[in-house]
C-alpha cells in the first residue's frame, strides 16, 4: 500500500506540475473570467498609491469592525443570516472546555486520556497565534512537540505528539524544555539585532525514555483567519507557482505537497499546516481534535488521542465513546460546526493602505523578493461550495508552497513529503494584528522570532536573497518594510 500511494503521489505531482508549467487553465472559469483573473492577480509595478481592493485582504468578506482583541473572531462579512447561526454554534464548540471520562455531562465528555490542550480556544488563543512559554511561565499551552523517528511514524512509546497534560490517574508524558542562546547579526548600516536560537529538549519523562533516534519539533498553533478562503484557492493557481527545479533561476524552487485526504483516501494537495501536510479544514479539525485534546471525530475515530501500544496504562482509561455506545466523542454535527466555524473566520480590513512609508515599504517588500514567496492575491474558485466565499480577490500573501528555508530554520525532521528544511509559506494576512489580538510578537513556526525584523533574519535557503537584501537596506526603508507589515 505505501509503495502504491508514493507511485500515486510522484504521478500526480508530476503531472500536476507539467500541466502548471503549460499553463493551467481553471475548469471554474469562462475564457472572459480568466482574463480577468489574470489582470487582477498580475503582480503590481505601481507603488505610488494602493491597488484596487488590496484594504479588503477576503474580498467582500473582509470584517470591518474595531481593531481590538477580537479582530480574528467575526465571520465573513458575507455570510447568510443562517449561514451566522452555523457560525455562532461552531464557536461555542471552538470555545468549549472538554472534561474527561466518565462524566454526569456526555455532552463534554471524552478529554484525553493524555492531551496538550483542553479545548480549540485554549491554543487558538482568540483565534490567533500561539507562543512559546512567557518568561516564568511553566506550560506550553499553545505549543507542542511532534515525534517522529527514520523511516517514518511517531516515537515507539510517545507517539506522534508529546503530551503534557493527562487526565486524573494518569501522568503526562512529559513536557518540553527550550534554552535559547543569543547570536548577534551584525546588518550592513552597523546596526545590530541579536536572534535568538532556541535549543529544545523533553524532560520529566514518565514512561522510559525516547526513541534514541526520535526527531523533535515544536509547532506553534497558526492563526486562524481566511482559512476557508484559502481553501477555495483553485490548486491549479498554487500549482502554477511550482518550480522544483528552479526552471526559471531565480533561486526559489517551491514544491507542490501531497497527502491522502482522510475524506476520500485519494491524494490531494496540501495547504494547511506548517508542511502543508494537511488536505482540508475539516482534516485538520479532526486531526487537532485526536491529536491535541484526545477527542475522537467520524474522521478520525481513536478515543484513546495519541496513545501507543506501548502505553497500557493509558489504553486501560475509560473513554467517552464507552458512554456513548460506539459513537465517536464529538460526533457530527460536532465536527461539522467546528469545520464550519474555522471556514468562515473572516480576515480584517487593512488600515494604513495609501500611508506614504506602507507604500514604499510595499516597494521594498517587492524589491527584496518577498513576494516571489509570498505571494499577494488570487482569485478563489467559482465552484465553492459556500457562495460567500466565491470568485473572491483575496490578498493571503502566501503561494502554500514548501520552499528550503536552510539549516538556521531546519528541524531536520521530514513530515510527509517535505524534508527537513522544508516550510509552507504561510499567510502574512493579518499579522500586523498579532500584539492586539494575541498578546505577544512571537513569529516563525516556534515563535523564536521577537518582532517581524528578527523573523525576516531568520529566512534562510531560497529566501537567503530577500534576507540579505533587507540586511542591505537603510534603517528607514526597513522601517518602511515593516510598516507595510503591519498594515497587512
Amino acid at each position: 500500500m505505501k509503495t502504491r500511494l508514493t507511485l500515486i503521489l510522484v504521478v500526480l505531482l508530476a503531472g500536476g506540475l507539467a500541466f502548471a508549467q503549460d499553463g493551467a487553465v481553471r475548469a471554474d472559469l469562462t475564457a472572459a473570467d480568466l482574463v480577468r483573473v489574470r489582470a487582477v492577480t498580475a503582480p503590481t509595478t505601481d507603488f505610488s498609491r494602493a491597488e484596487n481592493f488590496e484594504g479588503k485582504p477576503a474580498g467582500k468578506g473582509t470584517t470591518t469592525f474595531a481593531v481590538n482583541a477580537d479582530s480574528f473572531s467575526h465571520f465573513l462579512d458575507n455570510l447568510s443570516f443562517e449561514q451566522e447561526e452555523q457560525f455562532k454554534l461552531g464557536n461555542a464548540l471552538f470555545r468549549k472546555i472538554w472534561v474527561s471520562s466518565p462524566s454526569s455531562t456526555q455532552a463534554s465528555d471524552g478529554l484525553g486520556p493524555l492531551f496538550n490542550a483542553r479545548g480549540c480556544q485554549s491554543c487558538h488563543i482568540k483565534d490567533g497565534r500561539g507562543h512559546p512559554p512567557f518568561e516564568g511561565q511553566a506550560e506550553n499551552v499553545s505549543m507542542l512537540l511532534r515525534l517522529s523517528v527514520p523511516g517514518g511514524g511517531g516515537d515507539p512509546v510517545y507517539g506522534g505528539q508529546l503530551q503534557d497534560f493527562a487526565v486524573p490517574g494518569l501522568k503526562a508524558e512529559g513536557q518540553i524544555g527550550i534554552d535559547y542562546a543569543e547570536i548577534p547579526v551584525t546588518l550592513d548600516d552597523g546596526s545590530v539585532v541579536s536572534l535568538r536560537a532556541p535549543h529544545y529538549s523533553v524532560t520529566d519523562l514518565n514512561y522510559g525514555p525516547l526513541a534514541p533516534d526520535v526527531m523533535i519539533s515544536p509547532r506553534i498553533a497558526n492563526p486562524m483567519i481566511g482559512l476557508g478562503l484559502v481553501e477555495q484557492i483553485p490548486a491549479e493557481d498554487i500549482l502554477a507557482l511550482a518550480d522544483p527545479e528552479d526552471d526559471d533561476g531565480d533561486g526559489i524552487s517551491g514544491r507542490a505537497n501531497w497527502a491522502v485526504a482522510p475524506e476520500t483516501g485519494e491524494p490531494a494537495l496540501g495547504r494547511f499546516g506548517w508542511k502543508a501536510g494537511v488536505t482540508s479544514i475539516r482534516a485538520q479539525s479532526a486531526a487537532a481534535f485526536a491529536g491535541d485534546l484526545g477527542i475522537s471525530t467520524p474522521l478520525v475515530n481513536d478515543p484513546h488521542g495519541d496513545c501507543t501500544g506501548n502505553q497500557q496504562e493509558c489504553l486501560a482509561m475509560p473513554t467517552g465513546e464507552q458512554a456513548r455506545l460506539g459513537v465517536s466523542e464529538a460526533p457530527d454535527p460536532v465536527l461539522d460546526l467546528v469545520t464550519f466555524y474555522a471556514q468562515t473566520l473572516g480576515v480584517p480590513e487593512r488600515r494604513d493602505v495609501d500611508e506614504p512609508a506602507v507604500l514604499r515599504g510595499k516597494q521594498a517588500f517587492y524589491g527584496a523578493g518577498c513576494a516571489s514567496c509570498h505571494v499577494p492575491k488570487f482569485v478563489t474558485s467559482r465552484n465553492g461550495e459556500n457562495p460567500a466565499q466565491r470568485f473572491q480577490l483575496i490578498w493571503p500573501y502566501a503561494d502554500f508552497l514548501l520552499h528550503d528555508m536552510g539549516e538556521g530554520l531546519a528541524d531536520h525532521r521530514p513530515e510527509g513529503q517535505a524534508d527537513g528544511f522544508e516550510w509552507r509559506t504561510p499567510p502574512l494576512w493579518g499579522i500586523g494584528l498579532t500584539e492586539t489580538v494575541s498578546g505577544h510578537t512571537f513569529f516563525l513556526h516556534d515563535g523564536r522570532a521577537r518582532d517581524l525584523p528578527e523573523a525576516i533574519l531568520w529566512h534562510g535557503g531560497e529566501a537567503q536573497a530577500a534576507r540579505d537584501a533587507f540586511a542591505a537596506m537603510s534603517r528607514t526603508t526597513r522601517d518602511d518594510l515593516v510598516a507595510f507589515l503591519e498594515s497587512l
